[in-house]
């Protein structure tokens, strides 16, 4: 789970980026799954977009990918979504530490 200081450390990382995927009409496909997969196994933050002639809007296209990829959501704003993942084998992105 993040705390609002790590999202909002991974939104601001996550401002400059452009969307490497789309969600389209074809909703949230395994496909699709494995590659946004693969994607933050290498990347650890990606950001994604939702096309208007999808039947899911991008806060429950960002839900579905999240829970089947096990990411988290950091950000859903208009129709594209950001999502993180720290990588198992060699994480890249150090998180600001969680106050307790």
């Amino acid at each position: 789970m993040l705390t609002s200081k790590q999202r909002s450390f991974l939104r601001s990382m996550a401002n400059g980026m452009d969307a490497i995927f789309q969600v389209g009409k074809n909703g949230v496909t395994p496909e699709l799954r494995d590659t946004v997969h693969n994607a933050l196994e290498a990347r650890e933050l990606i950001k994604l977009s939702v096309l208007d002639n999808n039947m899911l809007g991008p806060a429950e296209a960002a839900e579905m990918l999240a829970s089947r990829t096990g990411a988290e959501i950091v950000q859903v704003i208009g129709n594209k979504f950001v999502l993180f993942r720290q990588s198992k084998t060699k994480p890249v992105i150090e998180l600001p530490k969680a106050n307790k």
